[in-house]
Order: structure tokens, then C-alpha cells, then sequence
């Protein structure tokens, strides 16, 4: 055996058993710590009632079209016809009059996914800016058929008071301008969340 340089053959065992005793504890360590129990917080269920303004037309509108298909030959009478993506910014109001007081924005985007029956695919965070819930949104990310005057979304995730909440949003179209695709719809949600 060499000897390490400047070190006596007793020292540099020592040195070497340290070394040992230390990666072995340390390997031990890892595998054998002290577990602590796994307490999970208590699921709260809230439930939530708003009036989303979505508003395709006028001046100042709260969704704008992103795209839209080039379909040849189809009706174009709608505002929204098949394929068509539009970004939203909608207000959440207490009331269905638009000059209710605003508690928070939708903000996201949905497609017209339906080529027979008009459909939407939303994907949308609904953030409060005011009251109890100021700083938290959930989010939904679910298909429905727009012409039903009552139809369910769901509720797949949020932040703040709501981070990792499930759901159900029911919707209940309270008026709708089948013109300009302006409307106002009612939300019942109940979200269930940590």
C-alpha cells in the first residue's frame, strides 16, 4: 500500500474509516429517515352565483374573434360560425344588467366546435377582483352545447382560495342576441376545494 504523503500509515486509515462511516451514515440516512404522517386539509364546498357578459359587438367588445375559418359555400350568418376562436376578457357581474357591480373577469378563449349543432370548447379562468374571493379564480375547461338553455362546464382546476378545485359550473343563458352572439348567462357553480 502507498502511503499519502506527509501522513502516517495509522492516520490515513482513519482517515479512510472516517470517510467510509460517513458515506454509510449518510446512505442510511436516506433510506431509513423519520416519516411524518400525511395530514390532508379539510375539503371545503363553495358555491358560487355570477352573471357572465360576453359581448361580440359595439365599441368595446369583451371578446374579440382570433380566427375564422374560410368555409365556401356555408352560412356566414352566424357570428361565430364553425372553427372560429375567439379571445375573451367578459365581466362578472352580481346582476344580469351590465351595470351591476363587477366582481372579476372571465379570461381565456373558446372555439366553435360544432359543425351541425353550435358548440363551444371553453377554456376560461374566472378571476374575482373584489368581496371574499378577491385574488382567487377556478378555471373550466369542458364543451357545451350553446342552444340548450341549460347546460353544465367543468370546474378542472383554479388559484388562491380556489387552487386545485373540481367542480361543476351550471349555466343558464339569461339572454342572448342571436344577431350580434351577445349574451348573458347565469352561472351556478359549486366548487370543491382544499
Amino acid at each position: 500500500m502507498h502511503r499519502i504523503q506527509g501522513m502516517g500509515k495509522k492516520t490515513g486509515i482513519i482517515l479512510v474509516l472516517f470517510t467510509l462511516h460517513l458515506l454509510i451514515s449518510f446512505a442510511l440516512s436516506e433510506y431509513y429517515s423519520e416519516t411524518r404522517p400525511f395530514s390532508p386539509k379539510q375539503q371545503v364546498v363553495t358555491n358560487l352565483h355570477f352573471f357572465f357578459h360576453d359581448t361580440l359587438s359595439g365599441p368595446d367588445p369583451s371578446a374579440v374573434l382570433i380566427a375564422k375559418p374560410h368555409l365556401t359555400g356555408e352560412d356566414s350568418s352566424s357570428p361565430t360560425p364553425f372553427g372560429s376562436l375567439l379571445a375573451i376578457d367578459d365581466p362578472l357581474t352580481l346582476g344580469p344588467d351590465p351595470k351591476s357591480e363587477q366582481i372579476g373577469n372571465a379570461r381565456g378563449m373558446y372555439v366553435s366546435s360544432g359543425k351541425h349543432v353550435p358548440t363551444l370548447t371553453m377554456y376560461v379562468d374566472f378571476g374575482f377582483t373584489s368581496g371574499l374571493f378577491n385574488g382567487s379564480s377556478f378555471t373550466v375547461f369542458s364543451r357545451n352545447t350553446i342552444t340548450e338553455k341549460e347546460r353544465e362546464l367543468a370546474v378542472v382546476g383554479g388559484r388562491g382560495r380556489f387552487r386545485m378545485a373540481t367542480g361543476v359550473a351550471q349555466l343558464n343563458t339569461y339572454s342572448v342576441n342571436l344577431i350580434n352572439g351577445d349574451a348573458v348567462v347565469e352561472y351556478n357553480v359549486t366548487l370543491y376545494h382544499y
